[in-house]
């Protein structure tokens, strides 16, 4: 983001409903294409937790091997999330999404040929790297688009494109394996992996012609709706540290750290409703494959719901810690208390929902904070190190969950202990990340 002063002096005599019209247009715009790519992301990504309930006796596998080649995602994804990041600067989002998404797309098509549990963490590996920077990378490109105090509302409606995908993505997956299986000799996980790649292939190259790198190069914007966007983000970005490598100066900003720590915090208990909700409906006594689907449609419907509530609520008020910590506890207490719902629908369904809700919600609010304190030249690295490093959590949670289940038989144990970790993240943040009434919209 660029500094200007012409532009800041611009945008200044811009009136309200001008203002408000600029967002709305940039919203309208790139938004919902970004939701459409994280929606296609995460079905690619949490498909594993449908296509388990198939592969797992058709190739033998233990509830270990799925535990690691689930995690093993993430190992690929955070190793390469910063260097994603920060080419991200230099060759602009079109390019890096192209780039991002044709390959993830190709090699979740290719987990169709997985035949043995080396085979499995090989290409999971794969996934995970092909995929590296496509999160970190969109929080940073909306920081081009959105000032802080706006930038809750947008981190909120992206996060959207996770829930719609456990919405519609069960129902859609299990509809492929059970109707589909046998076709043309393949089993339905097959089928599922195949046809859930392409579109991710299809996106990447529409990403490269419909996107606009930043609002300069916006050729859909007029003068002064540039205007109003880069003097919003000059006048935030002023005072700010320029000097020194981004990433360099990432690293000396000890928040940075507090924000790697309140991540992985929170990647535990988000990535394991992602990875087991499928397994505890079904071990509550839902047997029927496709019902499976609809009621975990269910659970990540409440999560859409609180990413658009909290985050809304967030912004309104202009406060920050108070939401994520109420949400991290939310969460932690639904986890300690599913073990006394072992065999009810219902009561599971529902406590699964509220810490869906919840758990969304501590994504949507924690990603308005980083922008804060991370200066403009910081911004991509130290976005990337947070998701990168602290989305180790999302490797350590589902190998930690499927050794405790294959230990003890139960899920519920490992569970409980990703909640617990879940809220010792928000009690982190409260001490570490103070109250700041600043008008940037900062953690308040």
């Amino acid at each position: 983001m660029h500094t200007s002063q012409s532009y800041d002096s611009v945008a200044a005599g811009h009136l309200p409903d001008e203002i408000a019209r600029t967002y709305r247009k940039v919203a309208l715009r790139i938004m919902p294409f970004l939701v459409l790519c994280y929606f296609v992301s995460y079905i690619d990504r949490a498909n594993i937790s449908f296509a388990k309930l198939q592969f797992m006796s058709d190739l033998g596998f233990s509830e270990a091997a799925y535990g690691l080649g689930a995690g093993l995602f993430f190992i690929g994804y955070s190793l390469f999330e910063v260097p994603s990041n920060i080419m991200m600067q230099r060759v602009g989002a079109r390019r890096t999404l192209l780039r991002i998404m044709v390959l993830w797309g190709m090699t979740s098509s290719a987990l169709m040929f997985v035949s043995s549990p080396l085979q499995f963490y090989v290409m999971r590996f794969l996934l995970g790297a092909a995929e590296a920077g496509f999160f970190p990378g969109v929080m940073f490109y909306l920081t081009y688009w959105f000032p802080a105090a706006r930038r809750g509302r947008a981190t909120g409606f992206f996060m959207m494109g996770a829930a719609a995908a456990g919405v519609i993505g069960g129902p859609v997956s299990t509809w492929i394996m059970v109707h589909l299986a046998g076709l043309h000799g393949l089993h339905g996980w097959q089928w599922l992996f195949l046809l859930e790649g392409v579109p991710a292939v299809i996106l990447g190259v529409v990403a490269f012609f419909f996107l606009s790198d930043q609002p300069r190069d916006a050729k859909w914007l007029t003068a002064r709706e540039k205007a109003i966007v880069l003097g919003d983000l000059a006048a935030e970005e002023k005072g700010t540290t320029r000097s020194g490598h981004g990433l360099v100066e990432a690293l000396k900003n000890p928040k940075v750290y507090v924000g790697i720590i309140v991540y992985f915090c929170i990647v535990v208990s988000f990535n394991s409703i992602v990875l087991w909700a499928p397994t505890i409906i079904r071990e509550v006594g839902v047997k029927d494959l496709f019902n499976v689907g609809l009621l975990s449609s269910i659970v990540f419907l409440a999560g859409g719901a609180g990413t658009y509530l909290i985050g809304y609520s967030s912004d309104r008020k202009m406060e920050r810690r108070w939401h994520f910590a109420a949400s991290c506890a939310v969460v932690a207490l639904c986890f300690a208390l599913l073990p006394l719902a072992s065999h009810n629908t219902p009561i599971a369904i529902t406590l699964l929902s509220v810490a869906a809700a919840a758990s969304y919600g501590t994504y949507t609010v924690f990603w308005t904070i980083p922008a804060t304190f991370l200066p403009g030249n910081t911004k991509a690295g130290g976005i990337a190190l947070i998701t990168s490093v602290g989305g180790l959590a999302a490797f350590v949670s589902p190998t930690l969950v499927g050794w405790m289940k294959a230990s003890t038989g139960s899920i519920y144990l490992g569970l409980t202990l990703m909640g617990g970790i879940t809220l010792i993240g928000a009690l982190i943040l409260l001490v570490a990340i103070p109250a700041n009434k600043s008008s940037k919209g900062t953690a308040r």
